[in-house]
């Protein structure tokens, strides 16, 4: 899910992606495709045993458009950076019984290629496939990417099958997040000023305000005004496809849009910096507003090529023009 799918990147996973696209070989956390064909059952079966490895041995990239030696394949990564996350998600939870949203997609470059850089975060609880994973082969058999039950971790530069060395630093792992998370928590209070004072807070009210939003005053005068947090289910309700599906009922059969005309409207136009249009999120795919939809059936009624002229503008920007 920043994506560019997901589109801000700060400074320390920017640095951690400059590293992985400067990498030469595949390791723990770096693995190397050089295509992928969203219309290819065995692409995301491997795919998804990558991510489920990746994401039981504490994360890493997963870099699409390089081969082998880390050089740019050339090959077009577009129709995977146009997939929708939630798309994503809802195959995790066909072979793995949940929705794993642990993950972003982001458009980079390296040596003037566009690559689509996976970035797979730390699983809490190991990922278990629920479902055998296998596809058809040409003469009619089939070919098993992985069983039920299995459990991936990375081996080196490859995703196997898990043993009990693997889960015995899975667990550790999240043992060693506790204890720092009960440092830092100790440390925020011996470092108080002196003076200073412990608040217990209460749970969450219910929603009270103007669109189910919740109440929240900064600042303990009972006087004061309260300012509320609306629900981004209201302010931003849509994400890709459901962003798909209402411009196309909008236009009536006009015009009719995919995936990959709202990926280009929003790189040409940069809607990713329109909080009004778009609001991105650190592990999920980015939420549209009804303002964003209304946008862009009005640019297309002032402009029937407005389509056309927005991928023409993002195949520009792609190659520097």
């Amino acid at each position: 899910m920043r994506f560019i799918r997901c589109c801000i990147v700060v400074t320390s996973e920017l640095e951690l992606l400059t590293s992985a696209l400067s990498r030469t070989a595949e390791s723990t956390d770096i693995d190397f495709k050089s295509a992928f064909d969203p219309n290819s059952l065995r692409d995301w079966l491997e795919l998804l045993k990558d991510v489920a490895a990746f994401a039981n041995s504490g994360g890493g990239f997963i870099l699409v458009g390089l081969h082998d030696d880390g050089s740019p394949s050339g090959q077009d990564v577009g129709n995977l950076l146009a997939v929708d996350p939630a798309d994503i998600g809802n195959r995790t939870h066909k072979y793995m019984g949940q929705h794993f949203s642990g993950f972003e997609l982001i458009e980079c470059q390296k040596a003037g290629s566009d690559i689509c850089a996976i970035r797979v975060m730390a699983a809490t609880v190991p990922i278990v496939f629920t479902r055998v994973g296998e596809f058809e082969l040409p003469d009619a058999k089939k070919k098993t990417v992985f069983a039920l039950g299995t459990v991936y971790f990375r081996h080196g530069a490859k995703s196997e099958p898990g043993t009990s060395d693997d889960l015995r630093a899975f667990l550790q792992r999240q043992l060693d997040l506790i204890k720092r998370s009960w440092l830092d928590g100790i440390a925020t209070v011996v470092e108080a000023p002196p003076g200073s004072r412990l608040a217990v807070l209460p749970p969450e009210g219910a929603p009270s305000g103007p669109g189910g939003s919740l109440p929240m005053q900064l600042t303990s005068d009972p006087n004061a005004p309260a300012y509320y947090a609306v629900p981004l289910d209201n302010t931003h309700p849509y994400r890709q496809k459901e962003v798909v599906r209402e411009v196309n009922q909008r236009l009536a059969g006009k015009r009719s849009i995919n995936n990959h005309d709202v990926l280009s409207i929003r790189r040409a136009y940069s809607i990713q910096k329109n909080i009004g249009f778009c609001y991105t999120q650190n592990f999920a795919s980015p939420r549209y507003s009804p303002q964003f939809v209304e946008w862009m059936v009005a640019e297309y009624e002032k402009d029937n090529l407005f389509f056309e002229k927005a991928k023409e503008r993002y195949d520009a920007l792609k190659e520097g023009v």
